[in-house]
């Protein structure tokens, strides 16, 4: 009786493990799958490893935060942690994480890589990446093996006064920047960045009665950044040897509205505003480069803009100081120099805009009197709203333009008109024209080559 009373409990206790190593399998496939993801680069199926967070963050519409993680590239590592601490780590700030494991494929490289990003992001913006249709299409990233993400850095905080919309929004919101690093750096590596040409601003919502998060962090908004543009430049950058930021644009409103106190509705329209535009750019910079110590970055920055993002960006190249723009913001005890940019069609000098009738700016040549009078009666006024006012000597950064000769013809007045001034005082100008159709973005090998390239050479990449 005894001997079987013990392989009774025996029995029970397999049973109870097996039952136990059953439940934990079901827990596991819950939160861990697999699957094959079709690859441009490398011309088929690869492998995809796809891990929920125990803590999963979502965005404000209920979507999961999501971190598209390429693995086992031919590039060089330059975070020298391993696969799985980052990995772990991007689980524990609640991430959904989609591991793509290229198996080291020979294509696997830049240039090659950034016609997945593209895909990546393109799948994402419509909603079925990997089986999963919840991925957050304002708050997803790609990165790469050994990179990691500092997100919702603030780096200004917000007049309310300036644009003055909504009318409920009184007490100012911070703007905020992404910095995608890579972690435990075996060199200090330079940092490109862009301020987004997605608008996030406040956001009043009459059913509520309230103010909300809507609209907040829109900054990499996939439908209107790198998925709209098919805009690869900035996730491709570690294929290139650079970290790479991202920063809320400094028009922090809906981009067709805002208006100055007891001025006209929309007056702002299509056009942001100095001292606001440039004191926030230079925040901007300031906090990049103290949080780029802090990562074990190097010391040099360069600026990334298209559209608005480059009217923005092109705050940063100019040397000359004004201190009314200087003394605002974070870190004011930290340099606002950047050494290089590339700059696409964007608005570098409000006064030329009625140099040409019937080009496209018809929202400026209306609008900007509303704001700062008759351009004859307050030509300094309407000078100081512009980057070509900042530019002085020759210790401007060296600036690649990039446009589209069928693009609206103001862009090309406006970088024409820019870079004749560089080229005067000897500032390094370089062009990139015709690589795509209208208003676009470089994509192809040759174009996308042409920017790394630059940036690497007035960024001091290491090899």
């Amino acid at each position: 009786m005894k001997s079987t009373s013990a392989a009774f409990s025996t029995l029970s206790a397999k049973n109870y493990l097996f039952s136990f190593l059953l439940s934990l399998i079901a827990t596991i496939s819950s939160w861990a799958t697999t699957g094959k993801w079709t690859s441009k680069v490398t011309g088929g199926k690869i492998e995809y490893l796809s891990t929920e967070s125990k803590k999963p963050i979502k965005d404000y519409n209920g979507n999961y935060l999501t971190v598209v993680y390429l693995k086992n590239l031919s590039v060089k590592k330059i975070g020298r942690n391993s696969i799985k601490k980052d990995v772990n780590w991007l689980l524990s700030k609640g991430y959904r994480v989609i591991e793509l494991d290229y198996s080291k494929n020979s294509n696997a490289k830049a240039l090659k890589i950034n016609e997945d990003i593209i895909a990546i992001n393109d799948s994402i913006a419509a909603g079925n990446f990997c089986g999963y249709k919840n991925c957050s299409q304002y708050k997803s990233y790609v990165l790469f093996e050994g990179y990691r993400i500092a997100r919702d850095v603030s780096y200004c905080i917000d007049d309310p006064k300036v644009y003055n919309t909504p009318e409920q929004y009184t007490i100012g919101d911070s703007l905020h920047m992404d910095i995608i690093y890579p972690a435990n750096p075996k060199v200090k590596v330079p940092t490109i960045l862009s301020f987004s040409y997605s608008n996030s601003h406040a956001f009043y919502d009459s059913n509520k009665g309230m103010l909300t998060d809507a609209y907040k962090d829109q900054r990499v908004n996939l439908a209107y950044s790198f998925a709209g543009f098919n805009d690869s430049f900035l996730e491709g950058a570690p294929a290139n040897g650079m970290a790479w930021a991202i920063a809320d644009h400094p028009k922090y409103c809906p981009w067709g509205k805002g208006k100055p106190i007891n001025g006209a509705n929309d007056a702002y329209k299509s056009f942001q505003t100095n001292p606001d535009a440039a004191q926030k750019v230079k925040s901007a910079i300031r906090t990049l480069r103290f949080f780029s110590k802090q990562m074990g970055l190097s010391n040099k920055i360069g600026i990334y803009g298209f559209s608005r993002g480059s009217t923005a960006g092109s705050m940063a190249i100019g040397d000359k100081k004004v201190k009314e723009l200087e003394n605002a913001g974070f870190h004011i005890d930290i340099s606002d120099d950047v050494q290089a940019a590339a700059l696409g069609p964007g608005v570098f000098d409000y006064t030329i805009i009625y140099n040409t009738p019937d080009n496209g700016d018809k929202n400026l040549e209306q609008r900007c009197p509303w704001v700062w009078g008759k351009l004859d009666d307050n030509r300094k006024l309407w000078e100081s709203m512009g980057s070509y006012y900042l530019i002085e000597t020759k210790a401007t950064a060296p600036t690649l333009f990039f446009y589209n000769t069928d693009d609206d013809p103001y862009y090309q007045e406006q970088i024409t008109h820019l870079k004749d001034k560089l080229d005067y005082l000897g500032v390094p100008t370089f062009s990139l024209i015709n690589y795509g159709k209208g208003h676009a973005i470089p994509q192809t090998s040759s174009s996308l080559n042409t920017l790394y390239s630059f940036f690497k050479e007035y960024l001091n990449t290491p090899k």
